[in-house]
């Protein structure tokens, strides 16, 4: 009974990523079966982008590109900002002898953007803007199709995370095509995703569950749970604890130096803070062979998990603040 309160109290996400990392290691894809595995996957995340074009509101999404006082400084925070402070932490977990593929993930989620939902959500429950927290979130997602996988190969050097043409067709079909036909066809069959929210929240779920069970499963593999051992994975932590702090505490701050109201700072601080796994896991599919793939987004699950952990007690501690007596 315990344990079933414990997991009932668990995102429903994060638990489906658990579940994909353990049937990753007990039962993964085999070579053999690889390349179905990878077509599974990418048609999975076809759906997950098609959803995401048609459940997004376009006259929202226009109506707020026009607080361009908030959006500027929250890209610039989101995609060069915690894009070099990701650098930085790659740097310091190649010196901590971490795999160099780990250390590489922190740069990765370092220019990754933020999450729709959870951001959303926990704005919400801080008393924050929602609206324009949905759209900072949608706003940083979109540029995030066009810009992560670019700025992370920059800054990574080529070598290390080439993107060639064939990488921004990859990108093209499977990520922006999906979302521009949604977009196009939100008028006739939007209704259909808002009539069936939960199905569709669970078809995202799953999409990224599969992904990340595909990428898992190749580095499983090539040896990852004998790469990372105990001394990496408190070495990992650390960093991605400091990421926390950066992320958190920067946006907080900067949303205060650039003079937003509350309820626009609250919006600033989630959407500037947290990480998308929704984008993260699909591109690293996308980008890298499985085995490379599923040690990339070591730190991106370990930050997910630590985000949700840390917006929870902090959006309840807002919400009581604003109703607080003046």
């Amino acid at each position: 009974m315990a344990l079933a309160r414990i997991a009932g109290g668990i995102d429903p996400l994060v638990r489906l990523l658990l579940l994909a990392i353990l049937l990753a290691t007990f039962l993964p894809v085999s070579a053999e079966y690889r390349p179905l595995a990878q077509g599974v996957s990418n048609g999975a995340i076809f759906v997950l982008f098609l959803l995401n074009g048609l459940r997004l509101p376009r006259a929202e999404v226009l109506r707020g590109m026009r607080h361009l006082r908030l959006l500027l400084p929250l890209a610039i925070w989101c995609f060069a900002v915690m894009g070099l402070a990701g650098w930085g932490l790659a740097k310091a977990g190649a010196a901590l002898a971490l795999p160099p593929q780990v250390a590489l993930g922190l740069l990765f989620l370092g220019v990754l953007p933020s999450t729709v939902q959870s951001a959303t959500a926990y704005s919400s429950l801080a008393g924050g803007n929602v609206a324009v927290s949905v759209v900072a979130a949608a706003f940083l997602n979109i540029l995030g199709v066009f810009l992560s996988a670019p700025l992370f190969s920059l800054v990574a050097g080529s070598k290390a995370a080439g993107f060639d043409i064939d990488s921004l067709e990859r990108v093209a079909l499977i990520l922006l095509v999906p979302f521009i036909i949604g977009q196009i066809a939100q008028g006739r069959v939007g209704h259909l995703v808002k009539e069936h929210r939960q199905l569709a929240t669970w078809m995202d779920r799953t999409s990224i569950a599969i992904a990340v069970y595909v990428a898992f499963s190749g580095a499983v593999e090539q040896g990852l749970w004998q790469k990372v051992d105990l001394a990496a994975w408190a070495s990992l932590i650390a960093l991605v604890g400091l990421f926390l702090v950066i992320g958190f505490a920067g946006s907080w701050l900067l949303g205060g130096a650039i003079k937003l109201r509350r309820d626009d700072r609250i919006a600033f601080l989630f959407a500037g803070a947290q990480k998308s796994i929704a984008l993260g896991a699909p591109l690293a599919s996308l980008l890298f062979p499985p085995a490379v793939a599923g040690l990339l987004l070591l730190p991106v699950l370990t930050y997910h998990l630590l985000q949700l952990v840390i917006s929870a007690p902090l959006a309840n501690r807002f919400s009581r603040r604003a109703e607080l007596p003046r």
